[in-house]
Formats: structure tokens, sequence, C-alpha cells
């Protein structure tokens, strides 16, 4: 069977109920979200849940063209769990380590390392929507962290692309860290106005960080960090 058939089913059949019935949403500006590719969702980040949950938001003929960026280390072991990942979910795996291993002959050429970002460059480049966490991993639920230069990186490569913030709370209480056992809890999803590379990648990350902070001042949570 078709994977993004696979797909869809999931998300119309087990995703949106669990999201708008179990879980229940409060979203705010949904038509901020890009309606077409390349573009770039990034979001703060609690729980298994927040890819799940913003890709809901995209119309389900949209969900071929919609990939969220996901560990690799976590989701690439083989199996269920790496077939699920990629075929259902869509993942684009980040290697978070990307050093080169083993002995380096004297006098030969210097190992170069990995490009962490080239799936993700090719997915802009095929005009998916791609789904960024700037903060690495999921840290203490609802507790914001310092965005990483990662996606500063990235939206350097292909400044043209437009970069929607997402700031979502709740879903690092109803589904935690380390716990398989979904709680009931309503989530907020505010959804910022989309913009472009600066220029400079510190102002870059500050300006994101700015938009991520007024998304939660808005909400009525603390400042970002």
């Amino acid at each position: 069977m078709n994977s993004h058939f696979l797909r869809a089913l999931f998300f119309l059949l087990i995703v949106r109920p669990v999201v708008l019935v179990v879980i229940g949403l409060n979203l705010r500006r949904r038509e901020l979200l890009p309606s077409d590719g390349p573009a770039l969702v990034v979001a703060n980040h609690n729980s298994h849940l927040d890819a799940l949950v913003l890709m809901s938001l995209f119309p389900i003929r949209k969900l071929r063209r919609v990939r969220p960026v996901a560990a690799a280390d976590f989701y690439m072991v083989g199996g269920w769990k790496e077939w699920f990942a990629l075929q259902i979910i869509g993942i684009l795996p980040l290697k978070r380590d990307v050093r080169r291993r083993g002995p380096v002959e004297p006098g030969g050429p210097r190992r170069r390392r990995a490009d962490p970002l080239a799936g993700i460059v090719e997915s802009l480049d095929r005009s998916e929507i791609v789904i960024l966490f700037p903060e690495g991993t999921r840290g203490e639920p609802e507790e914001p962290t310092k965005l990483k230069p990662g996606v500063a990186h990235l939206v350097k490569r292909r400044p043209n692309v437009p970069v929607t913030p997402v700031f979502m709370h709740g879903l690092g209480k109803a589904l935690p860290a380390g716990e398989a056992l979904l709680v009931p809890f309503f989530c907020d999803v505010y959804i910022g106005e989309p913009f472009r590379w600066g220029g400079d990648r510190a102002a870059f990350i500050d300006d994101l960080s700015g938009r991520m902070q007024s998304l939660a001042e808005e909400l009525g949570r603390p400042a970002w960090r």
C-alpha cells in the first residue's frame, strides 16, 4: 500500500481525532502556515507529539509535502520504528553527531565532515514544507531553551525560504519526555508572521528568539530564554 495513502489514513483516523477530542487545541492564526513550499516552520520542542500536532494542521492532501526533521540516532534504529518514522511520518533524519570516525593516515587527506543539513536543503529544493525544532532536543516540559545556531546556517543557505515561527504550550504535559501514556491536557498553538533571512546569523537567531518570545508572551507564558 502506498506510503502517502497510509500517512493520510494515519492522520485522518488517529492523529486528528486525538488532537481534537482527547487533547483539545487552542489554535491562533492557522492561516499563516505556509500553503506551499519551499517553506520552513520552526517551533519549540516539548514532546513527541509536537511534530504530529503541527502536521495535523495541514490539509491531508498536503501531508506528502510536509517533512518534520527528527534525530537520526533516535529513529534510524531499524525495524518498525524506522519504517514508521520514514514511511508514515515522513521524517527527515538529522545526524546530531557528524564527526567521521576512524584513524587518519599520517600525511593522508583530511577527513571531511558530513553535511548534517544536506537532506533538509534537498527537501527545500523539492519545494517541501520542513518542520524544524531549533532548540535541538526536548528540554524540561514547557521550559523554552536557547535556540541552537543550526537553523541560521540552514536559512543562510536558502535565504529566500520563508520562516514561520510557532509557539506551542501544553504538549509537554500531555506526553512528557520518557512517558508512553497520553494525558488529556488542553494545548495551545500560536503561529507568527513568516519572515526571511536578513544577512547575519546572530541577528537571525535574535530575531527568531524575539518572535518566539512575543508568541509566548501573547499566550501568557514566561519570556523566552
